[in-house]
């Protein structure tokens, strides 16, 4: 896919952030086999030269921009733990089901698999975005919703990987009832 002609990369937060927003668009275009220097500078409307003055790779321009980007998912508030997390989880499920998203999962997963500090990164994000999950299942745990002795870690694992594997596994579209259905499955009934 071309990239649209844009006015050069000048300085400053803007352009940090087109060469960032480049960078992604790149990977969720072309996967990881397409993500260099020079197709980012290109789809950004700027040098390589530029890039480089900013950082020294392309993994260190997609860590920069993944930690910039990905922020955590927040705690739906309420008070009733089981509807908190369906809610959270139906979130998740609609960014899963975006086209972009699921492109730079895979794409950031296969660069991982060969880049320390990516791979340092990607689980540093996949942490903050398990936290609030974790939070709800602690909660759950304490309320008698959740086994006594179950490892919450387990319990996140339970919860977010079907929407994963039915996404980027099995290529199978996510069900809106689905979050409600794991969860209902998960927690002990009342």
């Amino acid at each position: 896919m071309s990239a649209v002609p844009a006015a050069p990369v000048g300085r400053g937060a803007r352009a940090r952030e087109r060469v960032m927003a480049a960078a992604l668009d790149q990977l969720a275009d072309e996967g990881s086999a397409g993500f260099t220097m020079e197709a980012i500078a290109r789809r950004a409307g700027a040098s390589k030269a530029t890039l480089y003055r900013r950082w020294p790779s392309a993994s260190a321009l997609l860590v920069d921009a993944m930690a910039t980007t990905f922020r955590p998912l927040r705690t739906p508030p309420g008070d009733d733990v089981r509807e908190e997390l369906v809610a959270l989880l139906t979130l998740a499920s609609e960014m899963l089901a975006s086209g972009r998203f699921p492109r730079l999962m895979a794409a950031i997963v296969d660069l991982a698999e060969r880049d320390r500090a990516l791979a340092a990164l990607h689980s540093g994000v996949t942490a903050q975005q398990r936290r609030p999950v974790l939070e709800l299942v602690r909660r759950a745990q304490a309320q008698g919703e959740i086994a006594p002795d179950a490892d919450p870690e387990v319990v996140v694992d339970m919860l977010t990987a079907p929407f994963f594997y039915r996404r980027l596994v099995a290529h199978r579209p996510i069900p809106t009832t689905l979050a409600r259905s794991i969860v209902d499955q998960v927690l002990l009934r009342r």
